[in-house]
């Protein structure tokens, strides 16, 4: 199991200081020359998730609240923010900022999570010379929402995953920061390969 350090957020949210991971796991083999990084941080409201992608050939379709944007190019974060508990949370997104979030233990439970007004938290696109990227401000009052002992703290830690994927893109590729089982299914929905986020 791989572990990361989440600090927190330095002044004005400087992304060049805070550390970043590879999503450098395949779950296919694959040669679509694509690349992807994740950065964690927090302060004492929000966790803050960015997502980077360098990907030449991106697919961006979808722009509704039901749509299955893993077809089009996506970066995908999965959290338990409970330790010891298996739920979690999966927030997936195209370069339209159009959203799919979920809560569930596995695949075969998923409860797609559908607000009045897209979602409590609006992602932050930017296309990039080479790629794409989001940045997610997710309210500590949303999370509590389903885990109300959610509490980052130092020495506080939660099990996660991310995720670059893209179904239906010109290069179908699948890459993660922890690996998962391609056998029995091949599913990023596997809780219990996340890696762990420690808070400092």
């Amino acid at each position: 199991m791989k572990e990361y350090t989440v600090i927190r957020c330095p002044e004005g949210l400087n992304w060049a200081n805070v550390p970043a991971i590879s999503m450098d796991e395949l779950l296919h083999p694959t040669n679509a020359n694509v690349t992807a990084q994740a950065q964690v941080c927090y302060d004492d409201a929000f966790l803050y998730i960015r997502l980077c992608a360098k990907e030449q050939n991106i697919r961006a379709e979808y722009n509704g609240l039901l749509d299955e944007v893993c077809e089009d190019s996506c970066l995908e974060f999965f959290f338990c923010p409970i330790p010891g508990d298996n739920r979690y949370l999966n927030m997936e997104c195209n370069p339209n900022g159009a959203m799919y979030v979920g809560m569930g233990t596995g695949v075969d439970n998923l409860i797609r999570l559908v607000f009045a007004e897209r979602t409590p938290f609006v992602p932050q696109i930017q296309r990039t010379e080479d790629g794409w990227e989001v940045v997610h401000a997710i309210p500590y009052t949303f999370i509590r929402q389903f885990f109300p002992e959610f509490a980052p703290a130092p020495g506080y830690s939660i099990r996660a995953n991310f995720y670059k994927c893209g179904d239906l893109t010109p290069d179908p590729h699948y890459l993660m920061w922890n690996p998962v089982p391609v056998a029995p299914c091949a599913s990023f929905h596997q809780p219990e390969y996340f890696g762990k986020l420690i808070f400092a």
